[in-house]
């Protein structure tokens, strides 16, 4: 009777054990513009002085403090049980910011490194790729810089799943603002996806396969001549090619959801589009059109008062401080392998 009993639970694990290895796997990337994330240290060669103590905003340690504790919150939150493997940050002012954040917040004991350049942007933000050395391996990074005016580098960073050993090419972006007017600053986001475009071209000229990963605030719509037609990111439409791109965003946005709410619309400025290989259920890392969401928790969000629903729950409104997370939203997508 026990011979046959061990027998029995000698069966049920192996069975176990086959289903375990046929199980996928999942490989988190989050994309957050994190607003204004300021240290509290004045850089001569950029326009910080409102974020700095004694300045117009009163920004002080307190609240550096709270806004880095809010940034840790939310991607623990977006984590669950197992933290995001690679997150791309907007809005990031410095070094001091990134080490502070993977060293001093919450996030100290998930083991985050980080990538990040200075750029020319005025007032001195920046973007920045938080990773799991344990599961993502970096072996190249570049700022690519945008020469007809100066604004925030756009990121490169090529590294290895390290369960897989696939290859990832991941940009993380952050185009120019609507600041001025949205027609009359569009060329400027052209401009951008253009730049944008020659450093993927020049992915898929020597790996048509090539796994990419665009992420960040666009300022645009998946819809906008920036997107859809100088980056040349299309519709989640049947049949994907390998060597196109395809803005996850549209979905989401036609089901009337966004991750920023200007005068009570919201919009998709923050998308991921990837390349069509991705969306290949054969290739060994995979995704699909339904593996991208916005994540809108309860603790993100606060009463829109003035147009009725709710909003993202900012850092700021106008000059008073408001405690909040970000006036953006965080996007996640899941890879699979």
């Amino acid at each position: 009777m026990m011979k046959r009993f061990i027998h029995l639970v000698t069966a049920v694990l192996i069975v176990a054990i086959v289903f375990a290895q046929d199980e996928k796997r999942n490989f988190k990337i989050v994309s957050y513009n994190v607003e204004n994330y300021f240290d509290t240290e004045d850089n001569p060669d950029t326009n910080d002085e409102e974020f700095l103590p004694g300045g117009m905003r009163g920004w002080n340690n307190v609240k550096y403090a709270q806004k880095q504790s809010n940034i840790a919150k939310t991607l623990v939150a977006i984590g669950g049980w197992e933290a995001p493997a690679v997150v791309g940050l907007c809005e990031i002012e410095s070094e001091k910011a990134m080490r502070d954040l993977t060293r001093y917040s919450t996030l100290k004991n998930l083991d985050y490194k980080y990538i990040h350049h200075e750029s020319p942007d005025a007032r001195g933000i920046d973007v920045a790729l938080m990773y799991q050395p344990h599961r993502f391996k970096p072996f190249y990074d570049e700022a690519i810089p945008i020469k007809a005016f100066k604004t925030r580098d756009i990121l490169y960073v090529a590294g290895t799943i390290a369960a897989t050993n696939d290859t990832l090419h991941l940009f993380v972006c952050h185009f120019p603002s609507r600041l001025g007017g949205e027609l009359e600053s569009e060329e400027r986001r052209v401009t951008v996806a253009s730049r944008l475009r020659e450093k993927v071209d020049s992915i898929f000229h020597a790996i048509s396969t090539a796994n990419i990963v665009i992420m960040g605030d666009f300022n645009d719509h998946p819809s906008n001549s920036s997107i859809l037609n100088t980056l040349d990111a299309n519709p989640l439409n049947e049949g994907f090619e390998n060597d196109k791109l395809y803005n996850l965003a549209f979905l989401p946005q036609e089901q009337g959801k966004g991750t920023h709410k200007h005068q009570g619309e919201w919009g998709m400025l923050d998308q991921m589009i990837v390349s069509g290989n991705l969306l290949n259920a054969t290739s060994g890392v995979s995704t699909t059109v339904n593996d991208f969401h916005v994540f809108e928790a309860d603790f993100l969000l606060e009463d829109d008062k003035a147009f009725l629903g709710k909003m993202p729950k900012r850092t700021y409104i106008g000059m008073k401080f408001n405690g909040g997370f970000s006036d953006h939203l965080p996007i996640v997508l899941d890879l699979w392998y």
